[in-house]
């Protein structure tokens, strides 16, 4: 009996023994866990960052212009009004200028009779030369007998032969230079006639473009003056738009010239009819307005239906910069540590690694990695000055995109009349296929353009 009762107390003994020892080891790993600090981490992702701007602009026909008459007159026929189509080289108007039929008659005379006096010459220049051949044989041939036979013709007779050569000769001369003189006289009569004629052909007022009539200013009956003075004041006959081919005047800000080229795409939306096309940037002025700071930037549209009218406004989204398929961390994973940008990885056992990394374009959020970093590896965000070389952390990751698309505004349209509303930085996810009407305000020569600051990211460095 007294033996088992020191059995059973000794079993009792090692089981009290056992247990102390369990809650000993358990406390000991507790305490462990609790010394390894946590760190918000996340994970470098594939992904694209987008800098997009938007600019509300202003359509405009691509030539515009006045139609003046040359020559004064009294309009006669209008065969154009407002709204009206025409093709270059159609007839607009016909004005009335009697004086002109006058002029033009009196220039026909004259170049006929100048052709009548060429004529003449002709004549003349014949004539004299006969009589010249005439005369010069007659003296040859008493030459040739008053040396055949010294004596036989008188010198007297003789002299007068020749003198008689000599001036028909002179005569043909004198008929030639009436000929050049007819010909000079009749150069200049169909040179005048040419000009009356050209301006008889002004009274026929044709379309110098193909475009839209988009105003008239003279019906018929009018007097209308002609347009040969710069400074005058004088209205036209009517005024043409080429409205085919348009120009959408943007205002670029001049922080964002130096993303711009020639050939650039920009995405047009024209809520007014609902349509949205694209187009790309073909001139600028290279001239930065110095009271908006903004630089005049063009691009044509083609507009062969006339849908769009000129003075429409328009939503455009410019692309700046753009990276696809690159390595994207937070910003807040970020520090700068003097000149060089680091961050603190995790390795497989969850050990901080400080590295020096290569950033290229930035968003709001994420920032493009060019060198220093590899996609799937897990940095720490927030609060590095906390973690030391080598310190073993306890991960906790966090969810964060792996593309941004950065918008910045200068300007909107909202047809809608709705408040202008602030910058958004959206992700593909999330943004629109199209453009976000966040402003209230016409685009206008004090339109600049406005952006959100990139968030401070953290500077700092071991403990």
């Amino acid at each position: 009996m007294a033996n088992g009762s020191s059995i059973l107390a000794a079993v009792l003994v090692c089981v009290v023994f056992d247990i102390s020892a369990c809650h000993s080891g358990s406390g000991s790993a507790d305490a462990r866990a609790a010394a390894t600090p946590s760190a918000r981490v996340a994970i470098a992702q594939k992904g694209n960052i987008s800098h997009v701007l938007t600019l509300a602009g202003q359509f405009q026909p691509y030539q515009e212009v006045d139609v003046h008459p040359k020559v004064s007159g009294y309009m006669r026929k209008i065969n154009v009004d407002i709204g009206d189509i025409v093709q270059q080289g159609q007839t607009l108007a016909v004005l009335e200028v009697p004086e002109l039929k006058a002029q033009l008659q009196q220039t026909v005379f004259e170049l006929e009779q100048a052709k009548e006096e060429i004529t003449r010459a002709q004549h003349e220049i014949n004539r004299a030369i006969a009589q010249h051949s005439a005369l010069h044989g007659e003296y040859d041939r008493l030459k040739q007998a008053s040396e055949g036979h010294p004596g036989l013709i008188a010198q007297q007779e003789l002299d007068n032969a020749q003198a008689g050569d000599l001036g028909s000769e002179a005569q043909v001369d004198a008929a030639k230079a009436a000929m050049a003189a007819a010909k000079q006289h009749m150069g200049s009569a169909q040179s005048e006639n040419q000009r009356v004629q050209a301006l008889q052909d002004y009274t026929t007022v044709v379309a110098p473009i193909s475009g839209v009539v988009i105003w008239r200013y003279a019906d018929t009956g009018a007097l209308i003056q002609g347009g040969t003075n710069s400074n005058s004041q004088d209205l036209p006959i009517v005024r043409l738009s080429q409205s085919s081919l348009l120009r959408l005047r943007l205002p670029l800000p001049e922080d964002d010239i130096r993303f711009v080229r020639q050939g650039d795409t920009v995405q047009v939306r024209v809520d007014a009819i609902n349509r949205s096309l694209t187009g790309k940037i073909v001139r600028f002025t290279r001239n930065v307005n110095f009271e908006t700071r903004t630089m005049e930037t063009e691009v044509d549209v083609d507009n062969k239906d006339l849908s769009i009218a000129p003075g429409m406004y328009a939503n455009t989204m410019l692309r700046l910069a753009n990276v696809d398929n690159v390595v994207t961390i937070p910003l807040e994973a970020l520090v700068l540590r003097g000149q060089q940008w680091v961050v603190y990885a995790l390795d497989t056992n969850n050990h901080v690694h400080v590295r020096p990394v290569e950033i290229g374009i930035e968003g709001s959020k994420l920032a493009e990695i060019r060198s220093g970093l590899a996609s799937g590896e897990r940095v720490i965000i927030g609060g590095q000055e906390k973690y030391q070389e080598d310190e073993a952390v306890n991960p906790e990751v966090a969810d964060e995109p792996a593309s941004e698309m950065q918008q910045m505004t200068g300007g909107m349209i909202d047809l809608n009349g709705g408040e202008e509303a602030p910058t958004s930085n959206a992700s593909p996810a999330t943004a629109p296929p199209g453009m976000r009407k966040n402003s209230a305000t016409q685009p206008s020569a004090q339109q600049s353009g406005s952006r959100e600051r990139t968030p401070a990211r953290a500077s700092g460095g071991e403990k």
